[in-house]
């Protein structure tokens, strides 16, 4: 335990560098406070003193603002950064090296026994005010942003966020901070709903520019088509991408 004591401090320097030694981590980062109670509480539960351990847990959160649940299994090195109002379930599990901010919930959607509540994989990182609900998995280097409602499962190396929580971006994210992401941001990520919708603007021109190509070679067919009038397409779409353009002039 006393490891795993000196490691939560150490994760704490490399993770938030407002950190200036060791004594104001002891002293004043409720985050490690609630991690250093939850491990005495969890040995305490599965040795069969329930009560007691559900006593000192409540005790934890009246002094730190955390409440973790004494049957909660988690990993090494998690920090909780600020971590007022951060809620982590009886069946939640947490991964290795993960961050949560203020705000966090793993919760439940069920009253039903068993597990209900999530699991975080490796290297995870849960944005501020994000609720993470249900017995689904945060796979291993998952981002979920900001404020972000995820009811379903996240693959590897995903960024989610939204309500309901969707996948943005890809798998290339860029780490700063020796691997850190705060607050679960990704650089450069792309909406889906922004891609989709530029996707049909790229469709519409592609269309536009086949309608004309069509009509001149009627004309030079000696085809009439003098009373086709085609709209004017007016749009603010990127151009489109050489291999569209390609296969339209060879038409």
């Amino acid at each position: 335990m006393f490891k795993r004591f000196i490691e939560d401090i150490q994760t704490v320097f490399a993770r938030d560098p407002a950190a200036r030694h060791t004594l104001e981590i002891l002293t004043t980062y409720p985050g490690v406070h609630a991690v250093f109670f939850h491990r005495l509480t969890h040995w305490l539960w599965g040795v069969g003193l329930k009560w007691l351990a559900r006593f000192i847990s409540t005790l934890a959160r009246w002094f730190t603002g955390i409440e973790i649940h004494p049957g909660a299994k988690i990993g090494r090195r998690l920090f909780i950064d600020h971590g007022m109002g951060v809620v982590i379930g009886e069946t939640a599990e947490i991964g290795d090296d993960c961050t949560l901010y203020h705000g966090v919930t793993l919760g439940g959607t069920s009253w039903d026994g068993g597990k209900r509540h999530p699991t975080l994989g490796n290297n995870v990182v849960v944005g501020a005010g994000a609720k993470i609900l249900g017995p689904i998995t945060i796979a291993d280097n998952a981002r979920v942003g900001s404020n972000s409602v995820v009811v379903k499962s996240v693959e590897d190396n995903t960024t989610v966020v939204g309500i309901p929580a969707h996948a943005v971006g890809s798998a290339e994210y860029k780490r700063a901070n020796g691997g850190f992401d705060a607050y679960g941001h990704q650089p450069l990520t792309d909406d889906p709903v922004a891609v989709a919708i530029h996707g049909l603007c790229q469709q519409l021109q592609a269309l536009d520019k086949y309608n004309r190509s069509l009509v001149d070679k009627l004309n030079r067919s000696g085809v009439d088509v003098s009373d086709v009038e085609l709209p004017e397409v007016k749009t603010d779409c990127i151009e489109l991408e050489p291999v569209v353009s390609q296969k339209i002039e060879n038409i």
